[in-house]
């Protein structure tokens, strides 16, 4: 069951509305358990208990979501409820629901939908009542600086606040309205300049769409893209703030994008580094906090916040965390414990990391892996090959049918320059490891020797390596016989070839075809055999032997410089003057030449973009085609030969059988052969003018073919009507 499915949970959130409190609470708490930051069933559920005036429980549910959901709709609903609470209280009531609209404007005040919830903050104190002039300076007082801080908000309503404060400072007092508009109108053409770009970003995004597990889907790239864009552009200033209100609005930013893309790493992680790189190492670590939480099977994270511990000197947190990875993965996974054995090489010294590797050694799932990176470490690091080479040695015990283990012990040696025991290590691997399993040991087995042996050794481990591995081939003989893609393997060195590309892509090829020849003989021998008596000469070989050959080890490949991919918009068309009417002169003289229908026709041919038909051979066709003459223009088709009903009721002889009408003379059939082929004769030169106009006219060819493909039509017309008259 996808716990996750969007259209289930909107279903469900609708079918909730129409049900008590009492039966819907246990189905919000479930998609609220699941979708944690979708506001609008916060926004639902705390609704449903306003109705019934739970205000304690209202109060409850809010302050579970709205720090977690700065959503500028659920929070207008909270001032709403708070004003509603307070309506009664008096003063203290007003004193309160002020409060709230500063603590609702200071989280969400940023969001580009807050315009309407500064303007009703700004009426709320213009309503508030004074007894003194000191309460009545204050006021004002405090709506000049609520006025101040809104218009420098990049919000659909700065225009608005704008004209609003304009008239407000001009009414308190014009003298000093005069000084503090020219000192605030630069900041307002700038925040509603912001605004105007800031909306291009905002219009990406969708604010509907509920946090879900990442799905890969178009869509939900497209999210992740729109809001990394508008995280660039409010993190570059562009409204030229002071660094802590900019750092504010990024941070409500974060917080948005949370909301949406909750279940992304990647945004965790740039939202607490982020933080770290300003210097709030504080508020990283409870990012991280918050991000472990929500994700709780993400071990990158976990990594990633241990490290900012680390980073810090925060020892004993990050041990917590590595011993907390350790718990969760100690049956699954060996990484969790080889980086906890370099955090305690980094922080508590060697003894420390070999006391516990010496625990996890005993663990049943202790792969291979913990004893390579602790013996890395202890020649890396401490500088003790012997230790090193004791690890690896106990290890071999235990992990002798593992190539990779093999491998990496054989980089141990041959670091060390040992290369005797390089040599007894593989003899010993290669003794035990089964065929298929042993490919990369022998290649490395055969580097070593160019390497550290002579010349005679090496062709005795590359002839060792072919009886081998032939046990795997199907065909015995040819995986044993050297071929000059051998010699080419042995004389390279990095990246340098003693051959060119094209020599070694042609013996790789070869040497591809050689390995692969059994199979497409049999392939062929059997094709061959139920395949009919015709066959190709160049499949017939000379010789016994010849039908065991593949039957052909020629690869043409085709001239990719020269492919060009087909696309319709790229096909241009010959360079022609076009008159008022859209084609050439040469056209317009041929049109005048035409009937009425058939310019009709060819002027009001669409354009069709695709490949087209060989227009010679198209009208070549047309010609040869039998045209219907004058006297079956109306007439329906001749009847199908067989009985039909309609028999039954057609005029008969006495005798009961159905009277036929007498047979054409021959001098009339001959009349009627001879009206068609003067017909035919007749449409010939419009035809011949239709090609002409088909190549003269600027249009794409594919055009110029369904002209000619669909002109037959229009010919019998005009045929038709020539015979007629």
């Amino acid at each position: 069951m996808d716990i996750y499915n969007v259209e289930a949970a909107e279903i469900l959130a609708h079918e909730t509305l129409n049900l008590p409190i009492g039966e819907a609470a246990p189905i919000y708490e479930k998609l609220l358990a699941t979708f944690p930051t979708a506001a609008k069933y916060w926004k639902q559920y705390v609704e449903s208990y306003i109705v019934t005036n739970d205000e304690e429980t209202a109060k409850q549910i809010f302050s579970r979501c709205l720090l977690t959901c700065p959503h500028i709709n659920l929070w207008r609903c909270y001032i709403n409820f708070i004003k509603k609470v307070n309506s009664k209280r008096g003063s203290e009531g007003l004193e309160e629901t002020k409060k709230a609209f500063d603590f609702m404007l200071n989280y969400v005040g940023n969001d580009v939908a807050s315009g309407p919830v500064w303007m009703e903050y700004i009426a709320f104190l213009k309503s508030m009542p004074v007894m003194t002039p000191q309460e009545e300076s204050h006021r004002m007082t405090t709506i000049r600086k609520v006025y101040q801080k809104a218009i420098l908000v990049p919000t659909s309503h700065v225009e608005q606040l704008w004209k609003d404060y304009d008239n407000f400072e001009n009414s308190v007092s014009r003298t000093l309205a005069k000084g503090l508009l020219s000192e605030y109108q630069p900041k307002f053409n700038s925040a509603k300049a912001v605004y105007r770009e800031r909306k291009k970003y905002i219009d990406d995004i969708d604010w509907g769409m509920l946090a879900t597990p990442s799905t890969g889907s178009y869509k939900e790239e497209q999210q992740c893209l729109a809001w990394k864009r508008l995280l660039t552009f409010e993190k570059g200033n562009p409204q030229r703030i002071d660094v802590t209100a900019a750092n504010r609005r990024i941070t409500f930013t974060y917080e948005q994008c949370l909301m949406y893309l909750y279940h992304h790493p990647d945004v965790w992680y740039d939202y607490a580094t982020w933080h770290a790189k300003n210097g709030s190492t504080d508020s990283a670590i409870k990012i991280f906090q918050r991000a472990v939480k929500a994700l709780p099977g993400s071990e990158v994270l976990k990594y990633a916040f241990a490290e900012l511990e680390e980073s810090v000197g925060a020892i004993q947190p990050a041990k917590t965390i590595y011993e907390s990875l350790v718990a969760e993965n100690a049956s699954m996974s060996s990484l969790a414990h080889i980086q906890f054995i370099r955090f305690l090489r980094r922080t508590e010294g060697i003894e420390a990391a070999r006391k516990y590797f010496l625990e996890v050694r005993k663990l049943p799932s202790c792969t291979y892996h913990v004893y390579v990176a602790y013996a890395t470490m202890s020649f890396c690091l401490d500088k003790d090959a012997k230790v090193a080479q004791n690890v690896f040695e106990v290890g071999l015990k235990r992990f002798m049918q593992e190539p990779g283990y093999v491998l990496e012990y054989a980089d141990f040696l041959c670091r060390l320059n040992d290369d005797r025991n390089v040599r007894a290590l593989f003899e010993r691997a290669l003794s035990l490891l089964p065929p298929e399993e042993s490919v990369e040991v022998w290649k490395r087995f055969a580097q070593f020797e160019q390497i550290y042996g002579d010349l005679s050794s090496m062709l005795k481990v590359e002839q060792r390596r072919k009886e081998a591995l032939s046990r795997t081939s199907e065909d015995v003989v040819s995986s044993l016989e050297n071929t000059l893609y051998d010699v080419v393997s042995r004389y390279n060195y990095m990246d340098l070839w003693p051959c060119s590309s094209k020599e070694l892509d042609y013996l790789s090829r070869q040497e591809w075809l050689a390995k692969n020849m059994c199979k497409k003989a049999d392939r062929s021998v059997m094709l061959t055999s139920g395949g009919g008596s015709t066959l190709d000469k160049g499949t017939v070989g000379v010789g016994a032997n010849a039908k065991l050959l593949p039957q052909s080890t020629k690869v043409v490949r085709p001239e990719t410089s020269r492919m060009v991919i087909y696309d319709p918009r790229q096909m241009k068309g010959p360079v022609i003057s076009a008159t008022s009417s859209g084609y050439t002169k040469e056209v317009d003289e041929i049109f005048k030449m035409l009937s009425p229908p058939l310019m009709s026709f060819i002027t009001n041919l669409p354009a069709i973009e695709g490949p087209s038909p060989d227009i010679d051979i198209v009208l070549s066709v047309l010609l040869q085609s039998t045209l219907p003459t004058g006297h079956d223009v109306g007439k329906p088709s001749a009847p199908v030969p067989g009985p039909a009903t309609s028999d039954i009721s057609g005029p008969r002889n006495q005798n009961g059988s159905v009277r036929r009408p007498p047979k054409r003379k021959a001098v009339e059939r001959q009349e009627e052969e001879d009206a068609a082929a003067a017909a035919q004769s007749r449409a010939m030169p419009d035809i011949f003018r239709l090609r002409q106009i088909q190549r003269s006219r600027g249009g794409g060819p594919a055009q110029s073919g369904s002209a000619a493909m669909s002109s037959g039509s229009m010919f019998s017309g005009e045929q038709s009507a020539n015979s007629s008259s």
